[in-house]
């Protein structure tokens, strides 16, 4: 290793962490704002929800790991809050399983380190209209609403709350630009 070692900074959830590291990315962002202060890992994996996040918290977090990351911001909800499928497959949670899962991915992170500081981001709105004319037959009963998003993000606001787990509100914070429904997707 060159240099002194850095602190460590993990990025963990579903698409919008994968997709954060494009060009103007908030991921790219921090990476360009922290080049040389901070080592900054991206475990974004584009569909999950926090069911599959379980399955991996201890391989991606190990407890005994020399080097525990100083800061650890998580998202999920999108796909976990999408409508469940007929056939039973697809990415929702229902929400009390959700309340769990993120309850369970906080309190592994916090008994990493007292020094690994963590923010979850909550569920954003969606462009229902941009969504209903991209979506394929295939997945033509996958529900994406506002209704939906807005439910998970209120839960994860309410769990950080309880939890001591700082939140960023998305769900709040993307719809205070007259323009989101436009400029904050792609």
């Amino acid at each position: 290793m060159v240099g002194p070692a850095r602190p460590q900074f993990v990025f963990f959830g579903s698409s919008i962490v994968q997709l954060s590291f494009g060009h103007g990315g908030w991921g790219a962002t921090l990476a360009d704002i922290y080049a040389r202060k901070a080592d900054i890992l991206l475990r974004g994996y584009f569909g999950w929800n926090s069911r599959r996040a379980l399955e991996v918290l201890d391989q991606v977090f190990p407890k005994d790991a020399a080097l525990q990351p100083s800061l650890v911001i998580v998202y999920f909800g999108g796909n976990d809050s999408m409508g469940p499928h007929s056939s039973g497959l697809g990415p929702h949670v229902p929400l009390p399983e959700y309340i769990a899962n993120m309850r369970k991915i906080a309190t592994h992170l916090q008994s990493l380190s007292e020094k690994t500081r963590i923010i979850f981001l909550s569920c954003p709105p969606v462009n229902e209209a941009k969504i209903r004319g991209n979506t394929s037959q295939i997945f033509s009963e996958l529900v994406r609403t506002n209704e939906l998003c807005q439910s998970y993000s209120e839960a994860c606001i309410k769990l950080c709350q309880e939890m001591g787990v700082k939140v960023v509100d998305l769900f709040t914070a993307l719809q205070k630009r007259d323009d989101w429904m436009d400029a904050c997707f792609t």
